[in-house]
């Protein structure tokens, strides 16, 4: 059985899961050829190991603070804060709190098609 994901005009909610997002978990919320968007829930601690995919990607950060270790240097990502990565760029994340991220990604180039690491 395959995953559920939105057609193209239905409306998705990324509000933050507040209470609910220890009991959530990562979910790819639209998938196609050329992209994917992922909530990536992130209990504080969790890390997700450095690791880089094809396409460009960005992280907006909905709830929490995560930690974004990428071209050398380490940023903290609050609620409201987006940041843009090329592909190719290795970059790994730590939620320094409970946390849901919005991940883009680009698939165009990517054999793997990837899970953003989870």
């Amino acid at each position: 059985m395959s995953l559920y994901h939105p057609a193209s005009g239905e409306l998705i909610d990324i509000r933050p899961l507040g209470d609910k997002l220890t009991d959530s978990a990562s979910i790819a919320l639209v998938r196609t050829e050329d992209f994917e968007v992922m909530r990536l829930v992130l209990p504080k601690g969790k890390s997700i190991p450095e690791h880089m995919v094809e396409g460009e990607l960005t992280l907006q950060c909905l709830e929490g603070i995560v930690e974004l270790q990428a071209q050398g240097k380490k940023q903290q990502l609050r609620p409201g804060q987006l940041i843009y990565l090329q592909g190719k760029t290795p970059y790994a994340i730590n939620a320094v709190d409970n946390a849901s991220v919005l991940m883009t990604m680009l698939r165009k180039g990517d054999d793997s098609k990837g899970d953003g690491g989870m």
